[in-house]
């Protein structure tokens, strides 16, 4: 009996190890769950590239919007677990969907985290019409003039509302939330005036700080982007405390085999560390992270659970 259980397991071990080794044998698709030409759509073709030059099979990045990005991740979600189905993918999608609304799918339990990919730039600024040089300052003038500052965010429960949300928590201050469809309506809108505050993405921002159109005070994650120099962050500025810190990740459908994750997260992070693409990548506000997928799926559970906990305590809603 000992014998046939110990046979079992060696070919067992073995089927496994071939799988990966053949592996892949077809095309492999990347959902992105949003537009192209943003963050996710950029390092997504960045890895079927990388990929494109060591493996025979295809690689292809498929662009599925709509639905707060639950639709691309339902895909996922609902793909054999085979591992020729991988979702790339904004921290909101695990982190704050699940409180909103009402996703076709759980985030922690349908999902197989690979590994973090990067994380995003984003920061603070202000429109030049407001009398603010520092964090510090913004304070002072939000504290002075209640209810007079309009701060944009791309809609409910997205990060920029959620930023601007720990904000005023944290400084005592009150702003008007002016939800929009969206950071470029919103940039558009925040250019002129018509809002004055603004947390999101450096790569929409940078261009316009560097022109004298807006003022950076700080930025928003818990510790200094290197790439931004000596800008501080919003905790370091006079708000202790404070983080946001959005950041992608690549995941596959639950119960695809490890070693299939394992290969594949190998993979992925000698692409995304190659000093030429984290170069190119630095200068669009994105820094490189990579991780082993069991760090990866306690990093989610943990950012999880703490959105949850700012969510309900503020009573965000679905737009």
């Amino acid at each position: 009996m000992l014998q046939k259980w110990l046979a079992a397991a060696v070919l067992a071990l073995f089927s496994s190890f071939s799988l990966a080794q053949g592996f892949p044998e077809r095309p492999v698709r990347i959902v992105v769950p949003l537009p192209p030409g943003g963050s996710p759509d950029t390092l997504a073709r960045a890895i079927a590239n990388g990929l494109q030059s060591t493996w025979t099979q295809p690689v292809v990045v498929e662009n599925r919007t709509g639905g707060s990005q639950n639709i691309g991740a339902d895909v996922v979600a609902k793909s054999p677990p085979d591992g020729y189905n991988w979702l790339l993918a904004p921290d909101n999608v695990f982190s704050v969907n699940p409180y909103i609304g009402k996703p076709p799918f759980d985030p922690l339990a349908d999902f197989t985290p690979v590994t973090q990919v990067a994380r995003i730039a984003f920061l603070l600024v202000v429109h030049p019409s407001v009398p603010a040089q520092s964090v510090q300052e913004l304070v002072a003038y939000a504290r002075a003039h209640p209810g007079e500052l309009n701060f944009g965010s791309s809609g409910n429960g997205s990060p920029q509302h959620l930023g601007g949300l720990m904000f005023q928590r944290l400084t005592g201050t009150q702003m008007n939330h002016v939800p929009y469809k969206g950071a470029a309506p919103a940039i558009a809108d925040l250019l002129p005036g018509r809002i004055q505050v603004w947390i999101g993405a450096s790569n929409s921002l940078l261009p316009h700080i560097k022109e004298g159109k807006l003022r950076l005070l700080a930025s928003s994650a818990a510790e200094r982007f290197p790439i931004l120099g000596n800008v501080p962050t919003i905790a370091e500025a006079g708000v202790p405390g404070y983080s946001l810190d959005p950041w992608l990740g690549l995941f596959m459908p639950a119960r695809v085999p490890a070693d299939i994750v394992a290969r594949v997260n190998a993979e992925v992070a000698r692409i995304l560390n190659s000093p030429e693409l984290k170069t190119r990548l630095n200068a669009q506000g994105i820094e490189v992270v990579t991780n082993s997928p069991a760090d990866f799926a306690r990093f989610v559970r943990e950012d999880n659970a703490r959105w949850g906990k700012v969510i309900r305590e503020a009573g965000i809603k679905a737009d």
